[in-house]
């Protein structure tokens, strides 16, 4: 960095605690302050899986002046693989002048957190935190990180329940009154190619949005079977895709991306929504309590409608896109092309222009912090999009019409009320190991 960017630095760190006054807590402003001492953005993770691997490793290739300095997982054994993955000698190269990724980690066995509250003594360490656990966690963490006054990068989805959607929207208005860069890793906002095709939407090249479709159909993810010894609350986290407090369902889990990018173009999100899904052929046990399929009708307030569709069926159709209608053209995403109403092109990305937008999104945040630039306000939108997901995954559930506002507004909390090892969680297995499954008419969630 140089001298210029290490005075934009201090000023704006400065500036950052005197614009939040009282509401920064003391050991946040201590956390503040001693980045102007080395210039050095201390980064924490919290949550130490594949996905959380991968954003480290991203953070640390941005070519500011970083360094990992504490991490924090439920299990030891995450911590430790993932500390030894970023410890290898062959990672990339970041700096062009043979410096690489294992130079930036400097985190000593004492900043080294297990267990469930961990993540507050990471978070206390670091300028910058990294929240990569399964999303039903993101909430209380996202809450911890703005009141000690950390900048964040956080996973999606935000949440998995409408009080975890609340949560994050409070928190969000308070991180931009205290002037903290937060964004989220819906990537494609971070894409050149949806980026270019967002600024032709807007200058009317299709017209106005008519409707839209989105997919996420593949054949599904791991499982991590139960093992001897595991207390439920355990296993239930080892094997966190399949319990909708920890994961959402995959409807809020993966296609969100999907979801996300018809509200951005769109530029609002859904009223209401009404839908279809159950358990088709992924019924084991060991699948816990979400479906294989949703099929959801979104409703935007001028009538326009996003169909959306996710499955996770081996032998199915592969599918992971977006396409929106206008009243002069349309959009096909994975084409990254435009075309007239006749078919014709009339707009088509340059392919070889394409980014990774996963590191695109750390690139511009860490430049953000280190200039000083207070620039990124991803939550709000992050939240909403997940409350999409969310919406969605009532209607399949219930078989019902549900309404944003009442969904929103519900209070409905489906996260346990202690986080112990011992402690049961919301949703517990039968007496042959099976979960209830919501059933369409069944499940309410209004009288």
């Amino acid at each position: 960095m140089n001298q210029n960017l290490h005075h934009s630095r201090r000023k704006f760190v400065k500036q950052t605690a005197l614009a939040a006054g009282t509401v920064i807590t003391m050991p946040a402003m201590a956390g503040m302050f001693n980045v102007s001492v080395d210039d050095a953005i201390k980064i924490a993770l919290v949550g130490c899986g594949g996905r959380g691997t991968g954003a480290a490793m991203q953070a640390l290739l941005t070519t500011q002046n970083v360094k990992l300095v504490a991490m924090a997982d439920a299990f030891r054994d995450r911590l430790d693989d993932c500390y030894k993955n970023l410890m290898q000698d062959d990672l990339s190269d970041w700096s062009g002048k043979g410096g690489n990724i294992k130079a930036r980690v400097q985190v000593p066995e004492a900043n080294k957190f297990t267990g469930f509250d961990g993540y507050k003594n990471a978070i206390a360490l670091a300028d910058v935190v990294i929240l990569t656990t399964p999303p039903g966690f993101r909430p209380i963490h996202f809450e911890e990180a703005v009141r000690q006054g950390k900048h964040v990068f956080m996973e999606k989805p935000v949440a998995t329940d409408p009080a975890g959607i609340k949560k994050v929207l409070d928190a969000a208005e308070v991180a931009k009154k205290k002037k903290l860069n937060v964004v989220v890793g819906l990537q494609r906002h971070y894409q050149n190619s949806y980026r270019e095709l967002y600024a032709k939407y807007k200058e009317g090249l299709i017209g106005d949005f008519v409707s839209a479709q989105a997919w996420w159909n593949n054949e599904g993810v791991w499982v991590n079977p139960r093992t001897s010894g595991q207390t439920e609350m355990e296993y239930q986290m080892r094997n966190w895709y399949y319990f909708n407090w920890l994961c959402g369902d995959h409807i809020t889990e993966q296609h969100i991306h999907n979801i996300d990018v018809i509200n951005w173009f769109k530029g609002e999100y859904p009223v209401k929504a009404q839908g279809m899904g159950g358990r088709e052929v992924r019924k084991g046990k060991e699948y816990g309590e979400i479906f294989d399929h949703h099929y959801v009708e979104f409703h935007y307030a001028d009538g326009s409608i996003l169909n959306s569709q996710c499955r996770h069926i081996k032998g199915t159709m592969s599918k992971v896109d977006e396409f929106i209608q206008g009243t002069k053209g349309s959009i096909a995403f994975g084409a990254a092309r435009m075309t007239d109403r006749s078919g014709k092109t009339i707009h088509q990305f340059d392919k070889s222009k394409e980014n990774n937008p996963y590191q695109t999104e750390h690139d511009e945040l860490f430049e953000a912090i280190a200039k000083g630039s207070f620039k990124f306000t991803d939550a709000e939108n992050g939240a909403k999009s997940t409350m999409t997901s969310i919406l969605g995954r009532m209607a399949t559930y219930s078989g019902e019409m549900i309404e944003w506002e009442k969904a929103i507004n519900s209070g409905i909390n489906i996260m346990p009320s202690v986080f112990d090892w011992n402690a049961m969680p919301p949703v517990l297995p039968d007496g042959n190991g099976f979960y209830p499954v919501a059933i369409p008419g069944v499940t309410k969630y209004f009288a």
